[in-house]
């Protein structure tokens, strides 16, 4: 019966927005509404 569910639920996921920034995510990048941040040396 959990096999049933989870290929029931299967079917409704999608992939993840934003697949590409996945590599500046890691690196610890900052984003803030979805663009990407500048640092601005002080």
């Amino acid at each position: 019966m959990a096999f049933k569910l989870m290929m029931s639920a299967q079917r409704k996921w999608r992939k993840l927005d934003g697949q590409n920034h996945l590599p500046e995510i890691i690196q610890a990048v900052e984003f803030r509404d979805g663009l990407r941040q500048l640092q601005v040396a002080a």
